[in-house]
C-alpha cells in the first residue's frame, strides 16, 4: 500500500483497506509519542493553529502563532547567505513580535570545502551541523531554517537538538517556490522532469 496511489483517503479514523499505512501510523504506540511532554504542547498547538482560519494565514504569522502558542521565547534562524537579506527582515519581524532571535549563517566558521575533499580555492563550505551545534549552545526552543541547501538541511534537522520548522526552501531558479516546477508539469518542465 502506498498513500500517493490511494483515492479513497480512507484514512480519517476508518481502516478500509488492507495494509493500509493508517494501521501502523495510528496506532497506540504512535498516539502515546504524541502524549509524551517534549511533544504534547508542539503537537496541540501545531493542529490548532493549521485549523484555525485555514487559508487566511502567511506561513511566518503561522510560525509566530505556534512559537507563541508553545511558549517558546528563544528562537534560532539557520539561514543561507544567499538570503542574508531576507534573515534580516525575519529576524527584525521576529523581534518586533517579542522573541529572541539567534540567527547564524551557513558560512559559519569558515571550514573550507577542501575538508571534504573538494578543490575550489578555499571557499567555505556550508556547515550545517556547525550552525545547528551553534543553535544548541544557545539553547534555542524552536528553530527556523531559512533557504538552506539540499542536504544541508538534512544534516541541520538532524543535529538540531530543538524542533525545526522551514520558512523557505532554497530554489534558486524558481525564485525559492519549488512547487512552481510541479504546478508546471505538463508545460515547461515536463520535457526536465518526466524522462522520455
Amino acid at each position: 500500500m502506498n498513500c500517493v496511489g490511494c483515492n479513497l483517503h480512507a484514512c480519517e479514523g476508518k481502516h478500509v483497506l488492507p495494509n493500509c499505512p493508517s494501521a501502523l501510523t495510528g496506532s497506540d504506540k504512535i498516539v502515546e509519542e504524541y502524549r509524551k511532554e517534549q511533544n504534547a504542547v508542539l503537537a496541540r498547538v501545531s493542529s490548532e493553529v493549521s485549523m484555525s482560519r485555514n487559508g487566511k494565514k502567511t506561513r511566518m504569522e503561522e510560525i509566530m502563532e505556534v512559537a507563541h502558542g508553545c511558549g517558546y521565547q528563544r528562537l534560532g534562524l539557520c539561514f543561507c547567505m544567499g538570503l542574508f537579506r531576507e534573515a534580516q527582515i525575519v529576524h527584525h519581524i521576529l523581534e518586533q513580535n517579542g522573541f529572541e532571535v539567534v540567527g547564524i549563517v551557513c558560512k559559519t566558521g569558515g571550514v573550507p570545502k577542501e575538508a571534504l575533499g573538494i578543490e575550489n580555492g578555499g571557499n567555505a563550505m556550508c556547515n550545517p551541523i556547525g550552525q545547528a551545534y551553534y543553535l544548541n549552545e544557545h539553547h534555542t526552543e524552536f528553530n527556523i531554517a531559512l533557504g538552506l541547501c539540499v542536504g544541508h538541511d538534512s544534516l541541520f534537522f538532524r543535529y538540531s537538538d530543538a524542533p525545526v520548522t522551514v520558512f523557505a526552501a532554497k530554489d534558486k531558479v524558481l525564485g525559492h517556490n519549488p512547487l512552481a516546477c510541479i504546478y508546471t508539469l505538463e508545460g515547461y518542465y515536463e520535457d526536465k522532469l518526466l524522462p522520455k
